[in-house]
């Protein structure tokens, strides 16, 4: 049963091709601490197919007429592809990250997704991971690429990929609600690492 320890509430955006893991397991990590986690379609419909065929159910939709980025705190990317695709494909998704990094939001790319950070100028000049396969992408945009689990600088944390997922979830517990509530997720989860 969830149990709310936190008004700082998250947005997962899904698109069609995301990596599901990357995903779920993040959001279930945030869920465990008592933070709220919406997990946010950016096309029209509430159910999106990930990259390996399986469909999830979303909470909300980017195109529904009352959905408000402003209404999080923390605005996080899974990738897979064509996930990672899609999510760049996305306007109003693109406009707000700009906009919620340029204000001081927090932001949280994983995978391939921290590329799309990148090509909208979010990681220059800033210390990130990402996958291999797309890091090439985050240099050539003037992120300071470093090979680290998670990355995190000031308010944008990067995350290397599925293997890592666990590590994204639990920094992100400890940024919102410090180290007990992290320890205290791990003991839950037995994380061994």
């Amino acid at each position: 049963m969830f149990r709310q320890s936190s008004e700082y509430r998250v947005a997962a955006f899904l698109a069609e091709g995301f990596e599901e893991c990357e995903a779920l397991v993040v959001a279930d990590l945030l869920f465990r601490a008592g933070i709220p986690c919406d997990k946010v379609s950016v096309a029209p419909g509430l159910t999106v197919v990930s990259s390996h065929g399986v469909s999830v159910g979303c909470d909300r939709s980017v195109c529904d007429e009352d959905f408000d980025f402003s209404g999080y705190d923390l605005l996080f990317l899974p990738g897979g592809m064509p996930g990672t695709k899609n999510l760049r494909a996305c306007g109003p998704l693109c406009q707000a990250l700009v906009e919620h990094v340029g204000h001081g939001g927090d932001v949280a790319a994983i995978c391939a997704a921290p590329s799309v950070l990148a090509e909208l100028g979010l990681l220059e000049g800033r210390r990130a991971t990402g996958n291999p396969g797309f890091q090439e992408v985050l240099v050539e945009h003037g992120a300071k690429l470093l090979q680290d689990a998670v990355v995190e600088d000031g308010n944008v944390a990067t995350s290397k990929g599925l293997g890592t997922a666990i590590e994204l979830g639990l920094v992100l517990v400890r940024r919102i609600l410090g180290d007990e509530a992290q320890e205290r997720v791990k003991a839950g989860i037995v994380y061994q690492g």
